[in-house]
């Protein structure tokens, strides 16, 4: 069966990068749906010659050149990993500015490499992710100063599109150096070979690690518990680092409309801890590529104990550009950051669960789809529902009904102002989660999570 765009939107597998809308001169809009997600839309008169052009800048078509045909042509004499993809260097490294590393995410790599490409020279400007002026949500902007960059540092979780920021900077004559996920670096990539003009203006590519993407809810969930509902949302600030803590255990900072701070434990959210998937876009479960890999640069959290245990944050780094490597190395001998070599191993080992989820877990997602009559994409992973074992295939099939519970519960309490919609029916079903991960982990992990007689129950509810 044929996986194109047709079918990537069907499936409700897009995930709004945009890239479909810049090649076809906006024919296809991209507009954010009622969950949250952004979406290309095909209702309208398109001539067959759009449609195969947006399906070859489509991240999740097969009419677009995978990762490693990308990654081949960009990075050939480089050696390669199957996990973090072409590497020139390996490196684990942090800004030394006590107040500028607490006002980042992790290390503050990311940002220092965006100003340090504009002090250079080296582009004239830098598309990423950006807070908007009186609006919670999060878009992509247009930075050309290091000022700017500072201002807009930190990650933010949240559904964006690429599609007008990119038609709005075509042709002007200016070099950007463009920041994404996995998928958008992947998109861009795609449009850059279709369109010249871009592939000139494309001076560097920064891909940021992802574990998946979040709707536009979560910032709203999040605030929503720390007392915020989503109409009084001001803003928000996902990351805030505490110093009694390991540098994953963090606060984030609900602003509501008055001007107050909300601020909250992450850890205590229904919905904060990353491997629930709470919502997730389906676009996410299609995804094999955890290292941004068509990227000249990927920026990671160094999950490894040996870091997390400094609250601080720290990132691992794979640079595949020499003007990279350059500028970090220039930053490290004027003593803005410490960097250290950082193995492949412990690279790919940082990201543990990302590539659980999208190796293993991807096998079995496809093929439980095919076994339905789905559409799905081809991969670089197999269809095997063996890839895994029986209890581990239960846990991953539970993580995609949270995401795709989160979605439509959330969407109703939005809409009926009642925050106790998406709560109950999320808690019941992290509530399996937790038990079936124990139970993946045999009798003693179940037993150390719930009491006995739970135990007992549990086991009768995972018989049915």
């Amino acid at each position: 069966m044929t996986h194109g765009i047709e079918q990537v939107v069907e499936r409700g597998m897009c995930i709004g990068c945009g890239a479909c809308s810049v090649r076809t001169s906006g024919a296809i809009p991209v507009t954010i749906g009622r969950r949250g997600v952004y979406e290309a839309r095909l209702d309208g008169a398109l001539s067959t010659d759009a449609l195969r052009a947006a399906s070859r800048v489509c991240p999740f078509s097969d009419d677009a050149r995978n990762e490693d045909v990308l990654a081949r042509e960009r990075f050939a004499d480089l050696p390669r990993d199957d996990r973090i993809g072409a590497h020139l260097e390996v490196v684990a490294g942090r800004r030394t500015s006590e107040h500028e590393i607490v006002g980042s995410s992790s290390g503050g790599l990311t940002s220092l490499l965006l100003e340090e490409l504009l002090r250079a020279g080296l582009v004239d400007g830098v598309l990423h992710v950006g807070r908007s002026a009186g609006d919670p949500r999060f878009s992509y902007t247009v930075s050309t100063s290091p000022e700017k960059i500072e201002r807009d540092r930190k990650s933010m979780y949240s559904a964006t599109t690429l599609a007008d920021v990119v038609a709005g900077i075509r042709g002007d004559g200016r070099t950007y150096a463009v920041v994404g996920v996995p998928c958008f670096i992947k998109a861009l990539r795609l449009l850059a070979a279709e369109l010249p003009d871009l592939d000139a203006q494309f001076g560097v590519y920064v891909g940021l690690v992802c574990g998946h993407l979040k709707s536009t809810f979560f910032a709203e969930s999040l605030a929503w518990q720390a007392g915020v509902p989503p109409t009084e949302l001001e803003g928000i600030d996902f990351r805030v680092k505490n110093a009694s803590r390991y540098a994953w255990d963090y606060d984030y900072d609900a602003v509501s409309v008055d001007g107050a701070h909300h601020v909250r434990r992450s850890a205590d959210t229904i919905d904060g801890g990353w491997g629930f998937g709470a919502f997730q876009p389906e676009a996410c479960n299609f995804c094999d590529d955890v290292f941004a890999e068509g990227a000249d640069v990927a920026f990671a959290d160094a999950w490894l104990h040996k870091y997390a245990a400094d609250w601080r944050g720290t990132n691992a780094v794979v640079i595949r550009d020499e003007r990279v490597r350059r500028l970090l190395q220039a930053a490290a001998e004027r003593g803005g950051v410490e960097l250290e070599p950082l193995s492949v191993e412990d690279a790919a080992r940082s990201q543990a669960g990302g590539f659980r989820h999208r190796r293993a877990g991807l096998s079995l997602r496809l093929a439980d789809d095919l076994a339905a009559g789905l559409s799905v994409p081809t991969k670089r992973v197999p269809p095997d529902r063996t890839v895994v074992s029986r209890r581990r295939a239960a846990v991953l099939r539970q993580r995609r009904r949270i995401s795709r519970l989160s979605l439509v519960a959330f969407a109703d309490a939005r809409e009926a102002g009642d925050f106790e919609r998406y709560a109950g029916p999320m808690r019941r079903a992290i509530r399996r989660y937790r038990f079936l991960d124990a139970w993946s982990q045999g009798a003693k992990a179940l037993t150390r999570h719930v009491a006995r007689p739970v135990v007992h129950r549990a086991r009768r509810m995972l018989r049915r």
